[in-house]
C-alpha cells in the first residue's frame, strides 16, 4: 500500500463546542473547517499541525457510530487516516491481504475526500481509514 502520510486522527466529543477551548485556547491550534457529514451522522472540525490534521467527532444522532463509540469507550481517539493516491486500489490490496473491510468500496467522506474503513479486528483493533 503506497500511504504518503498520517490524514488525520480522528477524535470523539460530546461537543465540538465545549472542545474547542482545549485545542485552540490550550494548544493554539486553529479550527479551519467545521461542516456535517449527514449520511455518517456528524458533524466535524479541522485543526492542522504540521502536514497532519486532527478531526473532532461529534454525534448529530443517538444512533450514529460516534455515539455508539461515546457511549461505549467514552471520549478519545476514534480513528487513524492514512492517505493513499487512490482508495478503491488501497482497499482492494488489504482485502488481498486477509483484511476484514467495513467499506467494500470509496465513499465521500468530510472535506470532499474519498474514504473506506478498514475493520478493528483486522488492524490490531486500530480502526484505520483510507483517504483519498
Amino acid at each position: 500500500m503506497d500511504i504518503s502520510h498520517i490524514e488525520h486522527i480522528g477524535i470523539a466529543v460530546k461537543s465540538i463546542a465545549d472542545s474547542l477551548p482545549y485545542y485552540e485556547g490550550v494548544l493554539g491550534l486553529k479550527c479551519y473547517n467545521i461542516e456535517e457529514v449527514a449520511d455518517q451522522k456528524v458533524k466535524t472540525a479541522f485543526f492542522k499541525v504540521g502536514q497532519t490534521k486532527l478531526e473532532l467527532l461529534e454525534p448529530t444522532s443517538a444512533d450514529s457510530t460516534i455515539a455508539k463509540f461515546i457511549e461505549k469507550r467514552g471520549e478519545g481517539i476514534h480513528h487513524l487516516a492514512f492517505a493513499v493516491p487512490e482508495v478503491a486500489g488501497a482497499l482492494a490490496e488489504a482485502g488481498s491481504k486477509g483484511v476484514q473491510l467495513i467499506d467494500p468500496s470509496p465513499r465521500r467522506g468530510a472535506e470532499g475526500l474519498q474514504i473506506a474503513f478498514l475493520h478493528p479486528k483486522s488492524t490490531g483493533s486500530v480502526l484505520t481509514e483510507l483517504c483519498q
